[in-house]
């Protein structure tokens, strides 16, 4: 499949490349840095990264704004997205071709290409094999620029290789990347550091979560609290592994309320809960998922559920 997906790059003059609505450093990482790849190998080839930019990953790189007349004849690839109702915008389907390139679980099978590999750390780990798979038939050579943002990808998406999906695999990855030339410093300065409201945030999460005798956590943080806080949603979002550090947490939820829903953000130390994420309306991968509730009763289902997955994961 790698090899089908270069040659199909190699016959397309324009290519576009898309992500996730609310992008973390993989969709980035992923997307930007083949991006980079691409042009490393084709310099006349045009390419674009296409997606609404959060400003909190500026420090990676920007996005491209194009018109819809670019779609026509193009090459469509679409990183870390797991279905087609969270590709960032939804022009994807006025290319010519589409290419899925995942690590999430297939649940929505889209594309005239497919790659998924679950066993990946992440899909900028992915897009490194794509690379080594390039070098070995195409001679293909990975720029300063691609190597920076796949490494940035990498390291978010395992949580600075803390998270169980890191492999031997994702080392030697890691290993190899760190060989080019780029700062990893700023990298993690830009993912690490917070601001001050942020850490205030941080620390009413830890002093208001709720923990059961089974390990199930969850905290609300609603409209009022955030407008408190001066926090929106988006920023909130990047405290959702903080509980991990909490001693005897099993799984726990994160409820950030938007205008109109309220964001479910899941974490786990061992149940599986992107199952409990398909049935609030998302998924994701088995330890860290994403869904929506439309209403605080709503929510309450989705923790007390979660209590249930940790009580039987314990029994």
């Amino acid at each position: 499949m790698k090899r089908q997906i270069i040659d199909t790059i190699a016959a397309y003059e324009t290519i576009v490349i898309h992500r996730h609505v609310r992008p973390d450093p993989d969709a980035y990482g992923s997307q930007l840095g083949l991006k980079e790849l691409i042009l490393a190998n084709y310099p006349d080839k045009k390419v674009y990264a296409v997606g609404q930019h959060d400003t909190s990953l500026s420090f990676l790189a920007e996005p491209d704004q194009i018109a819809d007349a670019v779609y026509e004849n193009a090459l469509v690839i679409v990183t870390d997205t797991a279905n087609t109702e969270r590709i960032d915008d939804q022009r994807y389907t006025k290319g010519k071709m589409v290419v899925k390139i995942d690590h999430h679980p297939n649940d929505d099978q889209y594309g005239d290409l497919l790659w998924v590999d679950t066993t990946a750390s992440s899909c900028s780990e992915m897009i490194y094999e794509l690379f080594e798979t390039g070098k070995e038939t195409l001679d293909w050579r990975l720029s300063d620029a691609s190597a920076r943002l796949l490494f940035a990808g990498i390291v978010g998406d395992t949580g600075r290789f803390q998270f169980p999906s890191t492999t031997v695999k994702t080392f030697k990855v890691a290993a190899e990347l760190i060989t080019y030339h780029f700062d990893r410093n700023q990298i993690f300065d830009g993912m690490y550091e917070m601001e001050q409201k942020l850490l205030t945030l941080q620390g009413y999460i830890y002093q208001n979560f709720i923990m059961d005798e089974h390990g199930a956590a969850y905290v609300k943080l609603t409209k009022e609290l955030l407008a408190d806080f001066n926090v929106v949603p988006s920023e909130a979002s990047l405290l959702v592994g903080c509980l991990g550090s909490v001693k005897g947490i099993c799984a726990w939820v994160i409820f950030i309320e938007e205008e109109d829903q309220i964001r479910v953000r899941l974490r786990s130390k061992g149940p599986i809960i992107n199952t409990l994420a398909k049935e609030f309306n998302g998924g994701g991968h088995p330890l860290a998922s994403g869904a929506t509730a439309y209403s605080w009763q709503e929510a309450e289902l989705v923790a007390a559920r979660l209590q249930e997955i940790c009580q039987s994961y314990h029994s």
